[in-house]
């Protein structure tokens, strides 16, 4: 009687699946004997191969490929494959019954009895001609659907009663979900989705639709048997018999989780992309407009120098307006000094630098920039030692870390700047070396990071604001400055306690008394006033030229003016033997300055060349041993190079 039972619960099971392969027609299912002769159609294979079960039962399942397929033994490959590995997976072209082609998903199981004898292959096929289309057009390789029976474990496949409740289950369904067939056949589909989505009706809701419109399609949040959640696309499809009875419904899911993930990490390498490539074409603008506006500020800053040699000593009036203009050129000289480190074109020129000084001039800056509801308080030690640092860098890293902690504050907030000296022995930090340190404090009363955040903070890219509303640059480049210039960037932080940044860079130790002013008062004593050279000066700018042209004869060279590159050539075949310098822009339409140089100095191995540039970034690649004057430069400046030539050329020595 047992057996009798037994043998009619494998019938209805057998029917079951049975009447579930007939209800999924968009795949092509049937079986192969070993020698791959069609044993079983059925009517997914019909609707996609054009066959009749008539027609191509007993007939080798090689028909179904390409001419040259079969020359080249592909099925032959795929029945050895299968039977040796237990299965068969590929895409490729096959043929209809018409001759005409598509491109198959094809998985194929070798069929063993119990004692491992081969029996036959169970072999499916889907028609992806339409998805392979699109990602042969769009150049993706995403992962297809496909149809898992038992054997084919990347799928969960299983039936479901018309009440939801789960009548069947493989071994795919085993894998992805974690549950046993005995722990969860008879318990309703319900338990493999959220609380949020049970209280929401979506499960029920599926079962709904998919009865309504004869299929039900989705991506959303599983749960598996230890609780675990995972994304999965869902496939319902209605079972009925013949005479249109509900016998319940097909049901397969695909996990999806590492595709979900791959798609979300795509799409932030995109908004990086996007991010990065308008910082650098706004670097790009940003560089040439300081460029050429160095070029104006080159001869403003030397015509105001001359003017005021010719100003009477007692016109106080005229003074005064001649300092506030020459003032306002250095100003403007400084922002375009800002300009290019923010374009990133400016090569590092470490000084040392009074932070009371530098941050009570970028007073006005940091206001403006930070807005009305912010308010800055700064707290500096009374003995202060001095900061090893390029200012612009300096600077720009200083209005990075302000414009942070004014983000962390949108309803406005007090961000204090702070500095204190710090010694620190050897391997105390293991991101610095032992030393004489000055500690940049910037600290916000914002929301905080959390250990998570803080970790990733400085790495390029990262970022917790919104897409347009930051780069995730600006910590990395704070930090990537300071290791520049032998100093770290250190963040402490933690939620609901603001953050603090602080930018450690080596300190320069006070001098003895009186010792700098002395250095100082000693170089000055040492620059003459006038300096006897033949200079030949080339810039395509008129403006620069005459401008450098009449500093030059004011301190008392002789000056031959050209406005090209050729120009100057002409002039070094006529005259090359009487200069003493080529004092040469950079920039120019023809030759630059550079090639201009390796020209000169083939004809004129020892004439001595400088080479002058408002672009720092352009200057990579000359030699070292190269001169350069960088604009804008003032008449000191311009002087001190001419005695350095004068005491190269050997005309006379220094004072």
């Amino acid at each position: 009687m047992s057996g009798t039972i037994a043998s009619n619960a494998q019938l209805v099971e057998d029917a079951r699946y049975r009447l579930l392969m007939e209800a999924v027609t968009d795949y092509a299912i049937y079986m192969l004997d070993p020698n791959g002769l069609v044993g079983s159609w059925s009517s997914g294979a019909q609707r996609l191969k054009g066959y009749e079960a008539r027609e191509i039962i007993g007939r080798h399942f090689s028909c179904f490929y390409l001419p040259a397929d079969r020359e080249a033994g592909l099925p032959e490959r795929a029945l050895a494959t299968a039977a040796r590995e237990g299965r068969y997976e590929s895409e490729g072209w096959r043929l209809h019954r018409d001759g005409s082609t598509f491109w198959a998903h094809v998985v194929m199981d070798a069929v063993r009895d119990d004692s491992g004898e081969l029996l036959g292959y169970v072999k499916i096929t889907r028609d992806r001609t339409a998805q392979h289309e699109t990602e042969q057009a769009l150049r993706r390789s995403e992962e297809q659907f496909r149809l898992l029976v038992n054997g084919v474990s990347d799928y969960a496949l299983y039936m479901l009663e018309p009440d939801g409740r789960v009548a069947s289950w493989n071994s795919g369904a085993q894998r992805i979900k974690g549950y046993r067939p005995e722990e969860i056949i008879g318990r309703h589909f319900s338990c493999f989705y959220t609380v949020e989505d049970c209280n929401d009706g979506v499960p029920e809701r599926s079962l709904n639709i998919a009865l309504a419109e004869g299929r039900y399609e989705e991506e959303g949040l599983q749960v598996r048997k230890d609780g675990s959640r995972f994304w999965a696309n869902l496939v319902i499809d209605p079972v009925h018999d013949d005479a249109g009875t509900l016998l319940g419904f097909a049901k397969i899911t695909r996990d999806i989780t590492d595709k979900r993930y791959a798609q979300e990490e795509l799409e932030r390498a995109r908004n990086e992309l996007i991010q990065s490539q308008k910082m650098e074409s706004l670097g790009q603008l940003t560089g040439g407009v300081a460029h050429d506006f160095n070029n104006l500020l080159t001869v403003i800053i030397g015509g105001l120098q001359l003017l005021h040699r010719h100003l009477p000593a007692d016109a106080e009036r005229v003074q005064d307006i001649w300092r506030n203009a020459l003032e306002a050129t250095r100003r403007g000289a400084q922002l375009t000094q800002r300009m290019l480190a923010f374009a990133r074109k400016q090569r590092l020129f470490p000084q040392p630098i009074e932070l009371p000084t530098l941050l009570q001039d970028m007073s006005e800056l940091l206001l403006s920039s930070l807005g009305p509801t912010i308010t800055i308080e700064t707290r500096f030690p009374l003995h202060l030692n001095r900061m090893m640092s390029d200012q612009n860098q300096l600077e720009l890293s200083i209005i990075n870390l302000a414009t942070n902690a004014r983000d962390a504050m949108p309803q406005g907030g007090a961000i204090t700047i702070s500095a204190r000296n710090e010694t620190l022995l050897d391997g105390q930090r293991t991101n610095l070396a032992g030393g004489d340190y000055v500690c940049l404090a910037i600290s916000d009363t914002g929301q905080g990071m959390d250990a998570e955040t803080l970790r990733r903070a400085a790495e390029p890219f990262y970022t917790t604001k919104a897409t347009g509303k930051g780069t995730g640059l600006g910590l990395s480049i704070v930090h990537g400055i300071a290791q520049q210039q032998g100093g770290a960037l250190m963040l402490h932080s933690a939620p609901g306690q603001g953050t603090t940044a602080e930018i450690w860079l080596p300190a320069v130790l006070p001098a003895v008394d009186g010792e700098e002013d002395a250095q100082e008062i000693a170089a000055q004593a040492a620059m003459p006033e006038r300096v006897e050279l033949s200079v030949l000066i080339v810039d395509d700018d008129p403006l620069v030229l005459t401008g450098t042209a009449a500093l030059l004869l004011e301190l008392g060279c002789e000056v031959r003016r050209a406005d090209s590159s050729q120009h100057a050539l002409e002039l070094l075949a006529k005259e090359g033997e009487a200069f003493d310098l080529l004092l040469t822009d950079y920039a120019m339409p023809d030759l630059d300055g550079m090639q201009l140089i390796q020209r000169a100095r083939q004809a004129l191995p020892t004439l001595c060349c400088v080479l002058m540039t408002g672009y720092p970034a352009r200057l990579e690649g000359c030699p070292a041993s190269l001169r350069r004057l960088a604009k804008p430069f003032d008449r000191e400046q311009l002087l001190a190079l001419l005695v350095e030539v004068q005491a190269e050329a050997g005309k006379t020595e220094p004072n």
